[in-house]
């Protein structure tokens, strides 16, 4: 009975440490407990409260992937990982973990090399030189000119060399040749930037921007049940994660009525306005892409009005 009541206690503890997760500033110490509890009880705990130990770390390597990128962090995620490991003898618990392991691994390894790149980068520009500015020698390197002034100088030079100046003895012919030939050549390699893009259909669809705060913040969460997993099936999972659903997990449901951990769901809706699966579009806060989709869906009724008219034999005279 007391064994009975101390697992309850230290489930309930690994719930809060849990909720404790989500908040930055507390994540490393929450991780580190975690750590500290499954190293003391795990060994003689039963099987039940083994789960829950697997499912918290389970929603450690899922917070690190679904929302944060410092290295303390995902070291303090390695350590348990590779503690965890140890310790599971489920084959498909070990396998998972091994997965988290490799991908901790990957991050600090990612993290690594950008802070190495950019310090050699640092170091490479520290050595470039000045150029002479109003006879001065500067401090910082010449910086690139301008596309447009880059394409006046060509199309400057190419006038030039046609107007004959090689003929008043400034250039012999065959120097006008090469430098008419390079100028071509050079001409042409830009006239992407040139030429106006005169074929475009029209203008381009603007950028999905992120879904509205007010509709992500309004969105119902609901407690994963049996009865829910009875009707979803044993192998219900969020879409982002990939991870088993288990009772009285939290799940987000977006009007299409697709389900995610919210923890999941809120990087993708902060870069994006629809649900993962099925491209279903939410509010946004941009008013200027709100009125192009009303532009858009009139222009398209219009469009199936006419093709409509055709089918049927209608036709307009002007």
């Amino acid at each position: 009975m007391e064994r009975r009541q101390s697992e309850e206690e230290l489930k309930h503890k690994l719930q809060e440490l849990q909720k404790q997760l989500g908040k930055k500033q507390m994540f490393e110490e929450a991780v580190s407990s975690i750590r500290s509890l499954l190293l003391q009880y795990y060994p003689s705990a039963s099987p039940s409260l083994r789960h829950s130990f697997y499912t918290v770390v389970c929603r450690v390597a899922t917070i690190l992937k679904t929302r944060y990128t410092m290295p303390g962090f995902w070291n303090a995620g390695l350590g348990l990982f590779l503690e965890a490991e140890h310790l599971v003898s489920e084959s498909s618990e070990k396998k998972h973990l091994q997965s988290c392991i490799s991908q901790a691994r990957e991050q600090l390894a990612e993290v690594q090399n950008e802070s190495q790149n950019t310090t050699a980068t640092e170091n490479g520009s520290n050595r470039s030189t000045g150029y002479l500015f109003e006879g001065h020698l500067t401090v910082d390197p010449e910086p690139e000119q301008p596309g447009w002034l880059v394409q006046s100088n060509l199309l400057t030079a190419a006038a030039t060399l046609f107007a004959g100046e090689s003929s008043e003895g400034h250039l012999s012919s065959a120097d006008a040749s090469d430098g008419a030939r390079n100028v071509l050549e050079e001409l042409v390699a830009r006239l992407d930037n040139i030429i106006p893009e005169i074929l475009d259909d029209g203008p381009a669809a603007p950028r999905a921007p992120p879904a509205s705060k007010k509709v992500v913040a309004n969105l119902p969460v609901t407690t994963v049940t049996d009865e829910f997993l009875t009707k979803m099936g044993a192998d219900a999972e969020c879409a982002i994660c990939r991870e088993v659903l288990v009772v009285d997990d939290k799940m987000q449901e977006l009007p299409c009525k697709h389900m995610f951990h919210p923890p999941c769901l809120k990087p993708w809706l902060d870069e994006h306005n629809s649900c993962p699966i099925c491209r279903h579009e939410l509010l946004t806060d941009d008013h200027h892409y709100e009125s192009w989709k009303e532009r858009e869906k009139e222009a398209e009724e219009e469009r199936k009005g006419a093709a409509n008219a055709v089918r049927e034999g209608e036709y307009m005279y002007v």
